[in-house]
């Protein structure tokens, strides 16, 4: 059987364009060993799998070479890679700071390779710093790590530091259509994207994804094929359930949720991905936006077609909800269930009570016209003064609703054509409860003929009367503090004939009397038989002070009511 090589070894770069997303760095290179300017001590840090050993080797050979040297020349015995994970210790930093001082045989540099240069002991680290810092002019030292934070700050400050990044998603899958080319292998454009996203930035981790992969499915190689050997779930999966999770399919939506456990998902990776497929939704809402979108052409078109199906606000409260079940996970003792839970949240996005949307659910004109029933006409009330009163142009009455009313008791007809809030509030709320009782206060004011309404005069004692009546009424009610409040200042009928005044020592004794202001009013209106009544209501908040009593006026007034008082202070001999 023929000896396979991996493809990390097989495509390992040999010359700076080779180097694959290291365009910066493999430049700075270039550019310093043309014009000799070349540092003698090199730090490349970054994650695994970017090129930081290749370069180094690369970089090596280029310094040594003249132009001269035959294809196969390859400088190996002027390149001594030491790998510092097991070579940590003084006495190998000692060896290596003695083979320094010996100069090159052939080509003019000595190069030194030293990876995962973090694992070096703090004393190696110390043996190291002096020969680092003035190294012989034929030597070259190259460190690579991983972890750039455990080397300690001399070392840094003696190097040259180059930062690889992580390869993208599109250097990466280009690179693995490039091998699979040269192998003749025919493989789609989305199973090169799921590999190169599964390989996280890490250009040997895609090669090695791949070789497994190729292994799997052959010359061949599907999005199917790639998805089932990683055991990654599909985009199709996460289509699905955008799918139901719109149309409110609860409980597809779990059976699709417990299919994918079966098939050895876990959770947390089936939620955290459903967050991140409602992001590239939002991403594709906006063409500025969709070259973020990270996914193969076909993947893409899917995508553009499923965001014309979602609104924004959908979305942005979808990777709310997502992004917490995901931030939970770990901490919660029933897993599965805060899944569900969130899964059922995210269906009832769109849905509120039989629909959000109800206008598919009222019920058309056109279904009367068949049945045989007319529309009777409802027009927009006018506002005059405090009265609304509406238009009575062209408008059709049922011949039914004509008949004759008691002038003593005027029929009020409430006008059905007040516009409701298009903003639902929840039916606890104090909005809620104010809207209720403004509805109850524009009932109260809408009337079919304004002249047939009685305008009784009444005077101030009529007055008094009533308003003392209602404050009886209502504190039998159990409505104590609306009757304390109505008995803070007498109500004082206006030159108008109609105009109620009352004055209150601040705003919030105001805002209680008009805030159950329809109670009062119907009663007022009622037994006046008076409906063009209206309070005026002032604040004066000089009155406070009267409220402010000394305990000699509070004395005084309690002695008004029980003069017995006085001769039980007078016997006992009492201060006040």
């Amino acid at each position: 059987m023929e000896h396979f090589v991996v493809s990390a070894r097989k495509y390992r770069p040999q010359t700076f364009k080779d180097v694959v997303g290291q365009s910066a760095i493999t430049n700075t290179l270039l550019n310093a060993i043309e014009n000799n300017h070349l540092a003698q001590a090199l730090l490349f840090t970054g994650p695994r799998g970017v090129g930081k050993t290749s370069c180094a080797r690369i970089l090596a050979k280029m310094i040594n070479s003249d132009g001269n040297e035959t294809g196969d020349e390859d400088y190996a015995f002027n390149i001594f890679e030491l790998d510092a994970a097991s070579n940590n210790s003084v006495d190998d930093i000692r060896n290596l700071t003695d083979q320094v001082r010996i100069p090159p045989q052939v080509g003019k540099y000595k190069v030194y390779i030293i990876d995962e240069v973090h694992m070096l002991s703090q004393a190696a680290f110390n043996a190291f710093l002096k020969t680092l810092e003035e190294p012989p002019k034929h030597c070259i030292f190259i460190l690579a790590t991983t972890e750039k934070h455990k080397i300690i700050p001399t070392i840094l400050s003696r190097c040259q530091i180059f930062d690889f990044k992580r390869i993208t998603v599109k250097d990466a899958k280009n690179y693995l259509k490039y091998i699979a080319k040269e192998q003749g292998i025919n493989a789609e454009d989305d199973a090169l994207h799921i590999i190169a996203q599964k390989a996280d930035g890490a250009m040997r981790d895609a090669l090695s994804i791949f070789d497994r992969v190729v292994s799997f499915s052959g010359k061949d190689l599907t999005r199917q094929s790639v998805t089932e050997n990683l055991n990654v779930l599909d985009y199709e999966t996460y289509f699905d359930s955008t799918d139901l999770i719109l149309e409110n399919k609860i409980p597809e939506l779990l059976i699709q949720f417990n299919t994918t456990l079966a098939k050895g998902f876990d959770g947390h990776h089936y939620i955290a991905g459903l967050a991140s497929h409602f992001r590239d939704l939002l991403v594709c809402k906006n063409p500025a936006t969709i070259e973020l979108l990270e996914v193969g052409e076909d993947t893409k078109n899917k995508y553009l077609e499923q965001s014309k199906k979602v609104d924004q606000d959908f979305l942005i409260k979808g990777i709310n909800l997502a992004n917490d079940c995901d931030l939970k996970y770990k901490s919660s003792k029933n897993q599965r269930l805060l899944v569900e839970l969130t899964l059922m949240q995210l269906a009832s996005i769109t849905f509120d009570g039989e629909k959000k949307n109800s206008s598919r659910f009222i019920i058309p004109p056109s279904y009367f016209k068949k049945i045989g029933i007319k529309p009777i006409k409802v027009v927009k009330p006018v506002q005059v003064a405090d009265t609304v009163v509406s238009q009575q142009k062209d408008t059709k009455v049922n011949p039914e609703l004509q008949k004759p009313s008691s002038p003593a008791k005027p029929k009020i007809v409430l006008d059905k054509g007040i516009a409701t809030e298009k903003k639902r509030t929840s039916g606890l709320s104090l909005k809620s409860i104010r809207a209720k009782k403004e509805h109850q206060i524009r009932q109260l004011d809408v009337v079919v003929d304004e002249e047939n309404l009685p305008k009784e005069p009444f005077n101030q004692d009529e007055l008094t009367e009533v308003w003392n009546a209602f404050v009886d009424k209502i504190e039998k009610e159990g409505k104590f503090n609306l009757a304390s409040i109505l008995s803070i200042d007498k109500p004082t009928l206006a030159p108008d004939g109609f105009s109620i005044q009352l004055t209150f020592p601040n705003a919030t004794n105001k805002v209680e009397v008009e805030r159950q202001s329809f109670d009062l009013m119907s009663y007022l209106r009622k037994n006046l038989n008076n409906y063009d009544i209206a309070l005026d209501i002032t604040v004066n908040e000089e009155l406070e002070t009267k409220y402010a009593y000394t305990p000699i006026e509070k004395y005084e007034k309690l002695k008004e009511k029980n003069p017995n008082l006085e001769l039980l202070r007078k016997i006992f001999d009492l201060d006040v």
